[in-house]
C-alpha cells in the first residue's frame, strides 16, 4: 500500500502523521496555509474553503470549491488541491507574485475588510470562475437578474460564504467583474486533463483508519466484517458530528468515489441516481430534467456543501429534517440497497421507521435512488425557513400532481420536519385524487394538510406556525397553477 499523500498547491505531501479524523482545514493550517480559516467548524460561513480537483461535467476536470473545515484529509488521498495561496502566480526571484483574477478585483474593489473571510471568499469564486459552461450573456447593458453577472458569474456560487464586516455589495461587484481565463492560466489548462484518480486508501493512525476500498464488492465485505464502521460520502454530517460533537470511530470507510455508486441512467421507465454523486453533479447532469429536483437542489443548504452532499448521505442519515426525501416521496422514488448478498428495492415511502431509523440493515448501503417516469406535470418544492439559503427547514412540502381534464387524477405529497420521519401526506392525497383541481377542493384538502404529522415547536418554529404552513403550501399551489390547468 503506498503511503497516503496529498498534492497541495503543486507540492506532494505525506498525510502522516496526521489524525485519521484530521480535517482538511487543520492538516493545511499546521504545514503553515493559514489563509484557510475556522469560522464555525460546520460548513456554513466558507471561511475554509479550498479548490480540489474533481471529474467534469463539461471538461475532465472541474474545479470544486468545498469545506475544508468537514473533509478528512486522508478521504483526499492521492487527490489535488490548491489553497488561496496557490491561486496566486509565483513571481521570478525577487519579484513579487502575480495576484490571481479574482485576487485582484476583490483587492480593487474593496471586497476585503478585516479579510478573515476573504480567502474563502476566493476559492469559491474562483470555483466559478474556472466553470467551463460561465459564458457573458448577450444583454451588455447589465445583468438579467441580481444573482447572475453579465460575466455569467452566479452568485449562488457564494452562498455558504458568510462576511461579517465588509458587506456584500462589494464583494458581488468583484464577481461580476471577473473575465474569463487566459490561455495561459494553468488551473484553465489542468481542466483539459483527467483529474486523480481514486487511491485505494487504508491510512491507519492511533488504533483508528480510514478506508477507501477500490470497488463496491471489498467495501459491503469490510461492512459485512466491520459493521461499527461509519460510512463516509462528502462528510457534510460526519464532519460535523467530528468538530462539533468531538466524535471518533475506530473506522471509517470512505464510498464517494465508488464507481458503482456514481452512475446516472435515463431510462424509458425510470431515472437511476447513484447515491455517491454530488448534488451539484446531480443537478448539472440531469440539466432540469426532474423539475422537481431542480426546485430543490438551489434550496439545499449551499453550493459548497452541494459540492460535497450525496442524495445517499442525506437519506442514510434518516434525519426527519433533510431537504431531499420530501422531493423523492413525492416522486414516488425507491432505493437500490446493496449489501454482500446482493441488492433488494424498497420503496422511500416504506424506508423510515423511526428517528433517524429505517429499515436498512446492518452492512447494507444505498447503492441508488430510482425515480419512475413518467414525472408528474404539476409539482413544486416550497421550503419554509428563517433564511432564503443554507438554512435548515421548518418545514419542507414537496408536491407531484396528475391533473387531467381539471380533475385531480393522482397526488404525491411528501413532508419534512413534522414528525419523527419524513411522511408521505397520504389523507391529503386523498382528499385531492378524484375531485376537481378547484378552490373548494383545495380549501378542505389544505385543511386536512394541516393535520397531518405531529408538529412539534421548538427553535425553528412552533407547531402551529409549522400547521399552518402545511396549509398554506397547497393554496400557495393552487394560485400558481390555476390557469397553466386546464379546467
Amino acid at each position: 500500500m503506498v503511503a497516503a499523500r496529498i498534492t497541495v498547491n503543486g507540492k506532494e505531501t505525506p498525510i502522516s502523521p496526521a489524525a485519521p479524523h484530521t480535517t482538511v482545514l487543520d492538516f493545511l493550517r499546521e504545514r503553515g496555509l493559514t489563509g484557510t480559516k475556522e469560522g464555525c467548524a460546520e460548513g456554513e460561513c466558507g471561511a475554509c474553503s479550498i479548490l480540489v480537483a474533481r471529474p467534469g461535467v463539461n471538461k475532465p476536470t472541474d474545479w470544486v470549491a468545498v469545506n475544508a473545515c468537514l473533509v478528512p484529509v486522508a478521504a483526499l488521498d492521492g487527490q489535488e488541491v490548491v489553497t488561496s495561496e496557490g491561486l496566486a502566480t509565483a513571481g521570478e526571484p525577487g519579484k513579487p507574485s502575480t495576484l490571481h483574477p479574482v485576487q485582484e478585483e476583490m483587492a480593487v474593489r474593496g471586497g476585503s475588510q478585516c479579510g478573515y473571510c476573504t480567502p474563502g471568499f476566493v476559492c469559491s469564486m474562483a470555483a466559478e470562475y474556472y466553470r467551463p459552461d460561465r459564458c457573458a450573456h448577450a444583454d451588455t447593458d447589465g445583468h438579467t437578474d441580481a444573482e447572475h453577472g453579465p460575466n455569467g458569474f452566479d452568485l449562488h456560487a457564494l452562498s455558504g460564504n458568510l462576511c461579517r464586516c465588509t458587506g456584500y455589495r462589494p464583494i458581488r461587484d468583484a464577481a461580476f467583474a471577473v473575465g474569463t481565463p487566459t490561455a495561459e492560466d494553468p488551473l484553465a489548462r489542468r481542466r483539459e486533463q483527467a483529474p486523480p484518480a481514486p487511491a485505494a486508501t487504508e491510512y491507519t493512525q492511533d488504533d483508528s483508519a480510514f478506508v477507501r476500498k477500490s470497488t463496491l464488492e471489498e467495501t459491503l465485505r469490510l461492512l459485512r466484517e466491520r459493521p461499527d464502521t461509519v460510512v463516509v460520502a462528502g462528510s457534510t454530517d460526519w464532519g460535523v458530528e467530528v468538530n462539533i460533537r468531538s466524535r471518533r470511530a475506530d473506522c471509517v470507510v470512505a464510498i464517494d468515489r465508488l464507481p458503482e455508486l456514481r452512475e446516472l441512467r435515463v431510462e424509458s421507465d425510470a431515472i437511476e441516481i447513484g447515491a455517491a454523486l454530488t448534488l451539484t453533479e446531480i443537478e448539472r447532469r440531469l440539466d432540469g430534467e426532474v423539475p422537481l429536483l431542480a426546485e430543490l437542489f438551489p434550496q439545499f443548504a449551499s453550493r459548497l456543501i452541494r459540492n460535497g452532499a450525496t442524495l445517499g448521505g442525506n437519506l442514510g442519515t434518516g434525519s426527519p429534517i433533510g431537504d431531499s426525501p420530501p422531493v423523492l416521496l413525492a416522486l414516488e422514488a425507491s432505493l437500490v440497497l446493496a449489501d454482500a448478498d446482493g441488492e433488494r428495492e424498497v420503496p422511500l415511502a416504506e424506508y423510515f421507521t423511526g428517528y433517524r431509523q429505517s429499515v436498512r440493515r446492518p452492512g447494507e448501503l444505498i447503492r441508488a435512488v430510482r425515480i419512475p417516469l413518467p414525472l408528474s406535470p404539476v409539482a413544486a418544492f416550497h421550503k419554509i425557513a428563517k433564511r432564503r439559503f443554507d438554512d435548515i427547514s421548518s418545514v419542507a412540502v414537496a408536491f407531484a400532481l396528475d391533473i387531467e381534464d381539471g380533475i385531480v387524477r393522482k397526488a404525491r405529497i411528501g413532508l419534512g420536519g413534522v414528525a419523527a420521519t419524513p411522511i408521505r401526506a397520504l389523507a391529503t392525497e386523498e382528499a385531492l385524487e378524484g375531485k376537481p383541481w378547484a378552490a373548494e377542493t383545495v380549501d378542505a384538502a389544505a385543511r386536512v394538510l394541516r393535520a397531518e404529522g405531529t408538529p412539534m415547536s421548538d427553535h425553528r418554529a412552533s407547531a402551529d406556525y409549522r400547521s399552518a404552513m402545511l396549509g398554506q403550501s397547497l393554496l400557495k399551489l393552487y394560485a400558481r397553477n390555476t390557469e397553466a390547468v386546464p379546467s
